[in-house]
C-alpha cells in the first residue's frame, strides 16, 4: 500500500510553494537548446517515441540524445536491436569526432593524420559518457528490465535512461496468434510500466508505415506509426523526423527537422536542427526557431 497519498498530505506538501524558491526539475537534457525549452528535457517516468522512415536518422538522434544524458551524468542504456555494437561505437566515434562515416570503414588509411592525432581525445570524451550497449537480437521487456536493475546496482547514484532501437523489434512475452497488433500494444504498455517503476526516461524508435511516401506533404503524421493505435496513447511524447534532402536530393537544405507530435507538457510543433549525414553529427540550428502546429 505505498503507492497511496491523502490530499492533505500532498497539499501540506506544497503549502510554502508560494514562497519558496523552486528545486529546478532534474530531467535529462536533449542537448537540443530548443526541444528541451519546449519539452522540459526526457522526463522520469516519460516514454519518448521517436519515429521516422529508414535512413532518416534515427540512431544519430538517438545516440546523440544518449551521449548528451551520458555527458549530464545519467547512465544511458542503450537496446540495440537491429545494430551490432561495432557499429554503434562507430557511429558514435564519427559524430564525436566528426569523421566522415565511410572513414571509419579504414581509420588506418583513411584518417588524416589530424584526426589521428584526435582519435584519443574524442574517445575519452565518449567514454565519460557511460553509454551501456545491449546489442542482442530480440530482447523482451522483461529482459531489459533485469538488465536495468543489475546496472542500477553497478553504478548507485546514477539514474538509468533507456533507448530501445526500435519498437517492433522488441520480443513479446505472447504470441497472440501471430497478431502484431496486441503485441505491440503489449510491449507500449509494458515500456510505461518500465518508465514509471525505475523512475526514468525510455525512449523508443519506431518504424513509420508506408503511406508516407504517397502523400503530396510527406511530414510523417501520428496514425503513419506502425501499429499505431496504443503507441500514440501510451506514449507521453511522440517525436518525429523530417528532411527535406531526403526526399530532393537536390535541395541544399542540411537541416533536420524535429517535429513534436505529442507532448503531454507542453506545446506541439516543430524544431530545425543542423544534421551531417556524413559523420552523424547534429547541432543547434543557428537560427533556434520552434514553431508551432
Amino acid at each position: 500500500m505505498e503507492d497511496h497519498s491523502s490530499i492533505q498530505q500532498v497539499l501540506a506538501d506544497v503549502y510554502e510553494a508560494p514562497w519558496e524558491e523552486q528545486a529546478a526539475l532534474k530531467s535529462a537534457t536533449t542537448g537540443i537548446k530548443k526541444l528541451d525549452e519546449v519539452t522540459g528535457g526526457f522526463q522520469d517516468g516519460e516514454v519518448t517515441i521517436l519515429a521516422a522512415r529508414p535512413s532518416m536518422g534515427k540512431t544519430d538522434v538517438m545516440l546523440h540524445f544518449a551521449k548528451m544524458a551520458g555527458w549530464a551524468g545519467y547512465l544511458p542504456l542503450v537496446f540495440s536491436l537491429e545494430m551490432p555494437k561495432k557499429l554503434i561505437t562507430s557511429r558514435l566515434i564519427a559524430s564525436t569526432g566528426g569523421y566522415n562515416r565511410a572513414k571509419m570503414r579504414d581509420p588506418k588509411r583513411m584518417l588524416t593524420p589530424d584526426q589521428k592525432n584526435q582519435w584519443a581525445d574524442v574517445l575519452g570524451s565518449l567514454t565519460e559518457t557511460h553509454i551501456q550497449i545491449f546489442d542482442g537480437a530480440g530482447q523482451s521487456v522483461a529482459e531489459m528490465r533485469a538488465k536495468t536493475r543489475k546496472l542500477m546496482h553497478q553504478f548507485p547514484g546514477k539514474k538509468p535512461i533507456l533507448f530501445i532501437d526500435y519498437l517492433t523489434l522488441i520480443h513479446s512475452g505472447q504470441f497472440y496468434g501471430g497478431n502484431t497488433h496486441l503485441q505491440v500494444t503489449e510491449i507500449s504498455k509494458s515500456l510505461k510500466t518500465m518508465a514509471k517503476e525505475f523512475d526514468c526516461p525510455v525512449v523508443c524508435l519506431a518504424q513509420l508505415n508506408r503511406s508516407v511516401e504517397s502523400r503530396a506533404n510527406k511530414r510523417p503524421m501520428m496514425s503513419d506509426i506502425r501499429e499505431s493505435g496504443s503507441v500514440e496513447q501510451d506514449a507521453d511524447v511522440i517525436l518525429f523526423l523530417y528532411r527535406d534532402k531526403y526526399y530532393d536530393k537536390d535541395t541544399e537544405d542540411d537541416s533536420l527537422e524535429i517535429i513534436i507530435s505529442k507532448n503531454r507538457n507542453g506545446a506541439v510543433g516543430y524544431i530545425k536542427v543542423d544534421y551531417n549525414e556524413h559523420t552523424g553529427r547534429i547541432e543547434d540550428h543557428k537560427e533556434q526557431s520552434f514553431a508551432l502546429a
